[in-house]
């Protein structure tokens, strides 16, 4: 049986500052965009966003230049958002 090493997420996501990123929400849609920022509970600023379709974190997430799509078309371009 193979080892699990455990990875903490918190300097995992400080990483991911300033690296494009892909979010899938548990409902199906989907943003990508460049993380802004993070903090201790999670939360995440993302910019320029693009909605794509599906996702699965369990994250607040402030996003900036937020465009959304539903089944590959754009919904309009919608600012700066926050879901949680």
């Amino acid at each position: 049986m193979a080892s699990v090493n455990p990875v903490n997420p918190k300097p995992f996501m400080q990483e991911l500052t300033g690296k494009p990123v892909f979010v899938r929400l548990k409902w199906g849609l989907e943003y990508k965009g460049f993380l802004v920022s993070t903090d201790g509970y999670m939360n995440l600023q993302v910019r320029p966003i693009a909605f794509v379709s599906p996702i699965t974190l369990q994250l607040d997430l402030q996003l900036a230049n937020t465009e959304e799509f539903q089944d590959g078309q754009s919904n309009g371009a919608l600012g700066e958002v926050f879901i949680r």
